[in-house]
């Protein structure tokens, strides 16, 4: 399948906004479903690309996915420190999976850090239930970085990764 990645443009945000929110739902991934405060986060795609750069996988016109980069000095950037990109909010939408878009996301994140003077790291944050992203990680070179992990709320743990570019 060919996927193009790019930026994401001002009339997809809404719909990138929707696969996003959709996945973690669907997904379980947010404690209080439809009433988390988490979802107003992720459907805020003009948000995001106002601090950072929202990716999306194309495949014939059709939004797949996204993703939100962030070099260490953006607000989006969680854990990122000096010599440090990272990603988040990497979601497919459910009947997209499996076709390489995930892959694809994180591969042009790979690249954007990569082209980065002074970046010699991409790091991210992921939910321990997210097991499909965590194989993506592993097979393109992240190690994970336990000694990192944190948590934004009570309660939710996140696991981080680390790749060396």
């Amino acid at each position: 399948m060919d996927i193009l990645i790019r930026a994401a443009s001002v009339a997809e945000y809404e719909e990138l906004g929707e696969i996003t929110a959709r996945a973690y739902l669907d997904d379980g991934l947010l404690d209080f479903n439809e009433d988390d405060f988490y979802l107003n986060v992720l459907r805020d795609v003009a948000g995001r690309a106002a601090s950072g750069e929202v990716l999306v996988a194309d495949h014939d016109g059709t939004v797949l996915g996204g993703v939100t980069f962030a070099s260490n000095t953006s607000p989006l950037a969680d854990i990122a420190g000096p010599g440090e990109a990272e990603f988040r909010m990497l979601a497919v939408a459910r009947e997209a999976r499996g076709r390489g878009a995930g892959e694809a996301l994180v591969r042009a994140c790979m690249a954007r850090a990569g082209a980065l003077e002074g970046v010699t790291h991409l790091v991210l944050s992921t939910q321990r239930s997210m097991t499909g992203a965590h194989r993506i990680y592993e097979r393109l070179g992240f190690t994970r970085t336990p000694e990192r992990d944190w948590a934004p709320i009570p309660g939710l743990t996140l696991l981080t990764y680390r790749l060396e570019l």
